[in-house]
């Protein structure tokens, strides 16, 4: 069977997503067969050039036409346009992959879960970065106990890409578009990754900041609001008590892409960072410093389907596991994670992060 895949929006993640499509029977022969069938937008000539580019069959302006005739839906839009494209393929039966965060608001995210829950097929929130050889390899050692009873989280997610305060205004910089600024953006990916190796947030006290107020429309003299968050800051309660801290800011000057983490026990702790994706820092019970893992064996997590030991891979192949990963699930009529309920949990401890900044006081993660 061959699984016809319909794709909402074309830039930045189409190319990534439609990049590992194309990947996977190269790479994972025993992934399902894949057409990339329709791809979806509003501007007509540029979705043509683009499916063109990525290698889809049709294009559609319309997402409401193309429901009916695809096995797989994967909305990449904007924020503002995750709830009802994709609660209508759920309605359809049609399994969907959404990007993160899941909603621009708390009740699209309920909506969508609700939806998922009564459609009763594999759904997937795109947090990628769980699909990092190293995070599998970290999630292992976790499991195992290896770093004995955990006591602290923290992560952080640091860019400088807003540092300009010419920098263009963009749909990222308003609320009623994207939810919230770097919280939402870099931040429910270090959540998710503190749910995934750790535990669920219980409790948080967080503090945003926006810096610039307003940005230039296209280069131009007139100007809009900035109504979301520059960067963020919170401190959480894990289940198990364990201690969370993080951080994410689109005006860490100096940073490109930083996302890092750290984690201690009661027996070792670790240490990852993105731009150094294939490494993990590992300190063991009993060593007198941090071991540097280069996780590129054949043995450990996906990279038996890519090169020879030492031969890095990059931040386009996450996107390769996750596709295998989510189509596999969808082939096989699987449960898949993260799920729209992992993005409904994620997007909790989001609202409950704003909640605590209004309010001034911890706030409960319900």
């Amino acid at each position: 069977m061959t699984l016809k895949v319909g794709v909402l929006g074309y830039r930045f993640m189409g190319k990534a997503h439609a990049n590992a499509l194309a990947r996977l029977p190269m790479f994972f022969p025993d992934a399902p067969d894949v057409e990339r069938h329709v791809l979806v937008g509003r501007d007509e000539e540029a979705l043509t050039e683009a499916a063109d580019r990525l290698g889809f069959a049709t294009t559609s302006t319309e997402w409401e036409k193309v429901i009916d005739e695809v096995d797989v839906f994967y909305n990449l839009g904007p924020n503002f346009v995750h709830a009802d494209p994709s609660i209508a393929a759920l309605e359809a039966g049609v399994p969907v992959l959404c990007e993160k965060p899941l909603a621009a608001s708390l009740s699209d995210a309920e909506r969508m879960a609700d939806a998922a829950e009564s459609a009763g097929v594999p759904t997937a929130t795109a947090f990628n970065y769980r699909f990092i050889p190293a995070i599998q390899y970290a999630k292992g050692l976790i499991e195992d106990g290896e770093l004995g009873e955990i006591h602290q989280f923290s992560g952080r997610y640091l860019q400088d890409w807003l540092v300009d305060p010419d920098a263009p205004w963009s749909w990222r910089n308003d609320e009623e578009l994207a939810g919230s600024g770097a919280l939402g953006d870099l931040g429910a990916h270090t959540i998710d990754l503190a749910r995934f190796l750790v535990g669920d947030i219980e409790r948080v006290s967080g503090h945003l900041r926006t810096f610039v107020d307003e940005r230039p429309i296209d280069g131009g003299a007139d100007t809009k609001p900035v109504t979301v968050d520059d960067a963020y800051s919170a401190q959480a309660e894990l289940e198990g008590g364990v201690m969370g801290t993080f951080e994410a800011s689109r005006f860490a000057t100096g940073h490109k892409n930083d996302h890092s983490i750290e984690i201690h026990g009661s027996k070792g702790s670790l240490k990852f960072s993105l731009e150094r994706l294939n490494e993990l820092e590992l300190l063991r019970e009993g060593d007198r410093g941090y071991e540097t893992i280069l996780v590129t064996d054949e043995d450990d997590p996906y990279i038996d389907h890519w090169w020879p030991p030492g031969h890095v891979i990059g931040w386009e192949h996450t996107f390769v596991h996750e596709n295998y990963e989510f189509l596999s699930a969808v082939e096989n009529g699987d449960e898949y994670h993260p799920n729209f309920a992992d993005g409904l949990a994620v997007q909790k401890a989001l609202d409950a992060i704003e909640r605590s900044d209004e309010r001034g006081e911890w706030e409960s993660v319900e």
